[in-house]
This record gives C-alpha cells, sequence and structure tokens, in this order.
C-alpha cells in the first residue's frame, strides 16, 4: 500500500482547486480545528479561533434556538458549497431541517452568521459578502466580538443586493423578522452568567 502526501496529490499551481479537491486534501490531512475553504479555486485556511469567538458563538446559538421554529434548524459550522470552485463554512448558518441529512448545503440557507476577528473584519465585510450575496443567502449578519464594544450587523438581499438594515451596538437591539423574529442585543453575547 502507497500512502499519499500533500505534496503527491497537489497537481500544480495551474489549475484552480475544486470541492471535490478539497475533499480529498480533508481526508489526507490531520483532524484539527483548521478550516478549510475554497474562494474561485484558491485554498484558504484558517487557525483554530480565539476563546472569545467560541464563546459568542455559542451565546448566539442559544438565542437562536430558542426562537427557531420547527421547520429550521441552527448550526454551527457546516460546510456551504456555493459551486465547483467555491466552498464556505460560515461560523453559524439557519436552514431548512432537511439539511440535517446533508453532507454539506448546496441551497442558499436562509442566514449565514461570521463572528469577525480584527484579522478577519474586512474579508468578512466585503469578498464574504459579496459571495454570499451572489449565492442568494438571504440574510448575512456579522459579530464583532469586542467585550468593550460588542457589535451586530445585518444585511439582508433586496433586488439580489445586500442592502445594510441594521448596526448595533452594546446594549441596542436588533429585532430580526428574517429568518424569523428574534432579538438581539450585542452585550449579551459577550456578556458571562445567564443569558437573561
Amino acid at each position: 500500500m502507497v500512502a499519499m502526501t500533500i505534496q503527491d496529490w497537489w497537481a500544480g499551481p495551474d489549475r484552480p482547486l475544486t470541492v471535490d479537491d478539497l475533499e480529498e486534501l480533508c481526508d489526507l490531512m490531520p483532524d484539527d480545528d483548521r478550516r478549510l475553504e475554497l474562494d474561485d479555486g484558491m485554498l484558504i485556511v484558517s487557525p483554530a479561533p480565539v476563546p472569545i469567538h467560541g464563546f459568542v458563538l455559542t451565546r448566539l446559538t442559544q438565542i437562536l434556538v430558542a426562537a427557531c421554529p420547527d421547520h429550521l434548524v441552527v448550526l454551527q459550522g457546516p460546510g456551504v458549497t456555493i459551486s465547483r470552485y467555491q466552498y464556505r463554512i460560515p461560523d453559524l448558518t439557519i436552514g431548512p431541517v432537511a439539511c440535517l441529512e446533508s453532507k454539506s448545503l448546496e441551497e442558499p440557507p436562509q442566514l449565514v452568521v461570521e463572528v469577525a476577528s480584527k484579522r478577519t473584519r474586512l474579508y468578512d465585510r466585503n469578498r464574504k459578502k459579496d459571495v454570499y450575496e451572489g449565492f442568494g443567502i438571504p440574510a448575512y449578519w456579522i459579530v464583532e466580538p469586542d467585550r468593550d464594544h460588542p457589535r451586530l450587523i445585518v444585511f439582508e438581499l433586496r433586488d439580489g443586493k445586500y442592502e445594510q438594515v441594521a448596526e448595533v451596538s452594546g446594549d441596542e437591539q436588533f429585532r430580526a423578522e428574517r429568518p424569523f423574529a428574534v432579538t438581539i442585543r450585542p452585550s449579551a453575547l459577550v456578556r458571562t452568567g445567564p443569558l437573561n
């Protein structure tokens, strides 16, 4: 039996990677917390998130699950196959219950959320927003988890383009209607203790 290495697998920089290539690559790599995505055939490797990222994601998930109707599910980190060359792993996704049976989502989910860091803030507000918009995802939220000044920025699809519909920080509230009614207060996402 001959073991294949990543160097053996890599076909060279002259062709873009596909979602199928990414699946093969994941089989070759050790299981760790790195996130592998594709951006127009280019491999994007993100390191494991810092603790505040996971903390905020957990609190937001709890709030959304409590308000989520039965026909939708709240998922942390599912893959979204946007095209043969575009594969993303949003921090949080809301989609139909049927996506529980899928390896990755191939239809636009109702909402995607990214918890931004200083390193990803511009990328999340520009490139990722463009990709999600082009795929037709109805709502896109960006959470900036600064403990002193937490912020939520909300985009919704209007006539095929994202429009910023809200930007709240601290104790300000955002009352979402899409994909379902829920109220989010950024300060609750970074505060320790009970959510109430």
